[in-house]
């Protein structure tokens, strides 16, 4: 008998739509790779849309999710030195919205959202091959153990190299952003003015980001242009990375200096370039599957949980699942290509010669903050109207 949606991947993305699934009482099973899940990977932001979606599953899952992060009453733009650019007090988000953006360990958050699913509901240890289209509609999907199954819909929240996209719309192209970054947590306890503060230094044509996550631990990243699939010689790569920032705040080497050399990551950035739809028939696309983007804005994990939430009451309140992907594709459409847009701009700004990094800090400083606080707002608010009654409880 097949089922009534496949999730593939068990990422960020793929969690929270089988949460919300589990919420609507929407049938599911959910595919992940992964044997097991384990704390690996550096931080993420996740920011008061994404909370709120988690607080409208679970209070107490959000409640989880918070106690193990850190959250920021300030967001910080600052110059290779630590002199602000911009510098967003988050007070009035914290009053309009009840919480500001925070920081978490992406594996810790990953294992927190795994404990809430319905166990029953998640195989580990399959890895999506490819699917057929059976004469009823239904689809077979093969796994690459040899076992395969039969199901009505198949969700592809398997993220920027998702293979559901590469069969479902095989020219679709991941972009090279000209940039790689560096990844890490370090053991490290930040200034106490410091410790909620979500901040980027922007200088000598590098990038590095800042945020505690934890009591003793904080992640950080660097980001520079080059040439895409390098490897580092792991050896001296703090010494490199170190070289790399001398020019920089003080700050900056302290942290990579107490980063185990086994925390660290290297990858390319990338995007996606804009798909003309997410889905075909009953097989849709989330997440960075549909729309990854460059992290500059720090939203591809939150837009990832929007999707999960929008989907699950798409197809609650249709009576099509083909109709609800549309309906889905429709609605979310101009956020997310708005976001993967500005997150390409601010990925070039961040990252200049030193006449344009004038401008754009002359720029930035006198930006009103009426004007950031609206955008701010804009990007945060999370459509609730979308939810009827009937099937919010």
């Amino acid at each position: 008998m097949a089922n009534n949606i496949s999730i593939i991947g068990g990422g960020i993305g793929g969690f929270v739509t089988a949460l919300s699934f589990d919420k609507l009482n929407i049938p599911y099973t959910l595919y992940e790779r992964a044997g097991c899940l384990k704390v690996v990977g550096a931080g993420i932001w996740l920011s008061p849309n994404a909370l709120q979606v988690l607080e409208w599953i679970n209070p107490e899952l959000l409640k989880e999710i918070r106690d193990s992060g850190n959250s920021f009453n300030r967001i910080l733009v600052a110059d290779h030195k630590l002199k602000p650019i911009s510098n967003s007090d988050q007070k009035f988000v914290q009053e309009k919205l009840g919480y500001t953006t925070m920081a978490i360990h992406r594996g810790k958050l990953q294992q927190i959202l795994y404990k809430y699913v319905k166990q029953e509901n998640i195989e580990l240890n399959k890895t999506f091959k490819e699917y057929f289209q059976n004469s009823d509609k239904s689809l077979k999907v093969s796994f690459t153990d040899g076992t395969s199954i039969q199901t009505k819909s198949i969700i592809g929240a398997d993220g920027i190299n998702s293979g559901v996209r590469k069969q479902l719309f095989p020219n679709s192209k991941i972009r090279y952003t000209g940039q790689t970054c560096w990844r890490g947590v370090s053991d490290y306890n930040l200034n106490s003015e410091l410790q909620s503060v979500g901040f980027t230094l922007w200088g000598q044509k590098f990038q590095f980001g800042i945020s505690k996550i934890s009591e003793g631990k904080v992640y950080w990243f660097a980001v520079k242009l080059s040439e895409p699939n390098l490897q580092d010689d792991r050896e001296n790569l703090k010494d490199k990375l170190t070289n790399m920032f001398s020019g920089y705040h003080p700050l900056v080497n302290d942290l990579i200096k107490h980063t185990p050399i086994d925390n660290i990551i290297r990858g390319d950035l990338s995007d996606l370039e804009l798909l003309q739809k997410w889905n075909t028939q009953n097989i849709c696309l989330i997440g960075d599957a549909a729309h990854s983007m460059t992290p500059d804005l720090g939203q591809g994990g939150a837009q990832a949980i929007e999707d999960a939430f929008y989907i699950a009451h798409f197809i609650k309140k249709s009576n099509s699942l083909e109709t609800a992907y549309d309906d889905f594709y429709t609605y979310r459409k101009s956020k997310v290509e708005k976001l993967v847009k500005q997150s390409r701009i601010t990925s070039k700004i961040a990252i200049t010669n030193r006449f344009s990094e004038i401008i754009r800090n002359f720029i930035l400083k006198y930006t009103p903050e009426k004007y950031m606080q609206k955008q701010m707002v804009e990007l945060y608010k999370l459509d609730k109207t979308i939810i009827n009654n009937r099937y919010s409880s």
